[in-house]
């Protein structure tokens, strides 16, 4: 049954190449002793214990053999199609469908042309019945598992060869009758294990969905010792790595964060009349809404300057037009709570205003873990009002991180990706790189809004300078080399960090060009741009923990064109930011009035620059230090201590705890008083 469900994800067609995902069945098996992971074992296990429930339920071996068999074709089959038509598993969420009474969802995962599959299937399933409609017939026992005992006179002399169920049943019932107090004893006992061997494995598997996502606990501790590694950026290299089962249980109950002692409606409120005066405060000074304009966010995938990295140094300077554009307008550096990864959880972090610091250490990815589950998650974009005015671009797998699904809860009207419905205008690439362009994307976004003359918000994550880094470009000049001639850079090392740094050069370029084409257009438009996290490259100057905040910060500018009449603004509490302060940024500086949570977020971030969970320079580790403290900077990117905060500074981190719980977790009382916006 194991090998049934992972067959159900095991396509060769993969569309998402850099995960490199197994293909086959045989993977999953043959690394227990290629590579010492069990984690097959582990699926085998937990399909083992509710296996066995299922068989106490029925109390029919076979029946209930018939039974499992027929339901594990019916999810492998489900998968099989999911994956091909989304490029994503069956995800907890998907229940959703069957106990809002929206069953017929599910039909939307089957691709045409798909008949024959399904008549395969049908006769598959129609013979599992058969056969073991067969093997219950001519079992003496029936596959009885309980209830059931031969007498003295033998199998033979009590039922006599072959017959029926209900015919045993009744010789069963008549001896009893006869064996008095000894026969309802052993009723009692075998209906008592029953329930035992029904509630039990149940148990075990439902307290294992409960706590292989929590660090610090005895299954995450097992499962990962089983090989269970985590893989939150691709749903279906996550089943094929550690099978559908654990992948899937593995989502299913995610921590979100601790209730805060003193939540409550009464507390809410008294939060909400907070920060509602404070926006009255800040509105005096402000004019129109950022709805007034444009407002493009770019997240620049692992755009950063290499010349900053400890111990390296470089030929030519990459990044000369973002240097020159961060010196005139509001921009400076972004704390990162990835390395090499995670580039979702920045995202998420941009478009909410939420913080990863907040969440428990177990919520590792709120796109996989926590968005597809919530019934209200308020959004940047929707301060535009009508989703027709948000828009999406990805120049990927629109399956990555959940972001198809995803963007629809976050109110986008459209997402152009790589894959149908909506394709992306540009798709070029640079000489041998396999990602589109960072040059092609701008168009794209640029076209799309040169079209539209209202003002709406765009969302672009870029792909150009993802991992790995090879000799893609032609003509690279770019070298790189140790500032410590007793440690030389690595042959790889050299080689990926001389990639990238042309990769990051080319972005450069391209983002200036894209900024004179935004300074073309009649409307307003502000770009927010930022590189999302260091590209895992650094091995030597990631051997040293001293390097862990250089390792940790990237670039980030926040820009206007000439008809938003705010071109040049330059903040002052602009040199160090996190990506959860983007959208009080944004409203700054184009000189819009605030709702309460924005009037919060700035007013927090003129006490903390930035702020980020702890983190471990592990490539896709999706893994934090739970004992570690979160990290804040100051104004001029000074590592803070939380116990040296002021009174007012603790008042407004004890209040985002009590927000974000609300909005994620709790009970959502700011949902209905317009404190979002």
């Amino acid at each position: 049954m194991a090998l049934i469900l992972q067959q159900g994800v095991s396509q060769s067609d993969t569309r998402v190449k850099l995960s490199s995902p197994l293909t086959g069945v045989w993977g999953m098996v043959s690394k227990m002793w290629e590579k010492g992971n069990f984690v097959f074992v582990l699926n085998l296990l937990l399909l083992g214990f509710i296996y066995l429930a299922v068989i106490m339920v029925f109390n029919r071996f076979w029946i209930a053999t018939a039974v499992m068999l027929v339901l594990v074709i019916l999810i492998a089959v489900v998968e099989h199609f999911k994956v091909d038509v989304r490029y994503e598993t069956i995800l907890p969420s998907d229940l959703s469908f069957v106990s809002n009474g929206d069953a017929g969802s599910l039909m939307s995962f089957i691709p045409s042309g798909s008949g024959g599959l399904i008549a395969a299937v049908v006769v598959a399933m129609v013979l599992v019945v058969v056969l073991f409609a067969v093997l219950n017939h001519f079992d003496m026992r029936h596959g009885k598992v309980f209830g059931f005992a031969p007498r003295s006179g033998g199998v033979a002399e009590s039922h006599g060869h072959g017959q029926s169920a209900d015919r045993a049943d009744k010789n069963d019932a008549k001896l009893d009758a006869k064996s008095g107090n000894g026969s309802i004893k052993r009723k009692s006992l075998g209906a008592g294990l029953r329930i035992v061997l029904i509630v039990v494995p149940l148990l075990l598997v439902t307290g294992f969905s409960y706590q292989v996502g929590q660090i610090n606990t005895f299954t995450n501790a097992f499962a990962k010792t089983m090989g269970y590694i985590p893989s939150m950026w691709d749903s279906v290299y996550d089943a094929q790595r550690n099978g559908p089962l654990v992948s899937f249980l593995g989502q299913a109950h995610p921590k979100v964060m601790d209730q805060p002692s003193d939540y409550s409606e009464a507390t809410m409120k008294q939060v909400a009349k907070r920060y509602f005066a404070e926006a009255a405060k800040i509105n005096k000074t402000r004019t129109g809404k950022m709805s007034d304009g444009s407002v493009v966010f770019i997240l620049s995938e692992s755009y950063s300057d290499p010349s900053r990295v400890p111990g390296i140094k470089l030929n030519h300077d990459p990044i000369p037009n973002t240097r020159e554009i961060k010196k005139h307008t509001t921009g400076g550096y972004m704390l990162s709570s990835g390395y090499g990864g995670g580039t979702a959880n920045l995202e998420y972090m941009s478009l909410t205003g939420m913080s990863m610091a907040n969440f428990d250490a177990s919520l590792t990815s709120p796109y996989q873990q926590l968005v597809p589950g919530e019934k209200w998650t308020p959004t940047v974009n929707q301060l535009w009002g009508s989703k027709e005015h948000s828009v999406a671009f990805h120049p990927y797998e629109p399956s990555m991180y959940l972001r198809a699904n995803n963007y629809k809860k976050f109110g986008f009207s459209h997402f152009y990706s790589l894959e149908p419905p909506e394709v992306i205008a540009h798709r070029g690439k640079i000489d041998s790189s396999p990602y589109v362009s960072d040059a092609s994307a701008y168009q794209s976004v640029y076209e799309a809004m040169k079209k539209n003359s209202s003002n709406e918000f765009v969302q672009l994550a870029t792909m150009q300078n993802h991992m790995p880094y090879h000799n893609w470009y032609k003509g690279n000049t770019f070298k790189a080399k140790s500032t410590d001639s007793s440690q030389p850079l690595g042959a790889d090392e050299n080689k990926s960090i001389n990639t990238y740094a042309k990769g990051a050069n080319i972005t450069d370029k391209a983002t200036a060009k894209f900024l004179r084409q935004m300074d073309s257009l009649k409307k307003p438009v502000t770009v927010v741009f930022y590189g999302d996290h260091l590209p895992g490259i650094y091995k030597t100057a990631s051997a040293d923990e001293k390097n862990s905040l250089a390792l940790h910060t990237t670039d980030y500018f926040i820009w206007s064109n000439k008809a938003s009449g705010r071109q040049g603004y330059k903040s002052p509490d602009g040199n160090y930011s996190s990506p959860n302060f983007f959208m009080a940024q944004a409203a700054e500086q184009t000189n819009a009035k605030v709702t309460p949570f924005l009037a919060f977020l700035t007013r927090l971030h003129g006490k903390v620059s930035a702020m980020e969970p702890p983190v471990v320079n592990q490539i896709q580790g999706w893994s934090r230090i739970p004992e570690g403290q979160p990290i804040y900077l100051d104004a001029k990117g000074h590592p803070m201590a939380a116990s040296d905060f002021d009174q007012a500074t603790k008042q407004l981190m004890h209040d985002y705890k009590l927000i974000q719980y609300d909005v994620t977790a709790g009970k959502g009382y700011l949902k209905d008083v317009g404190f979002m916006g």
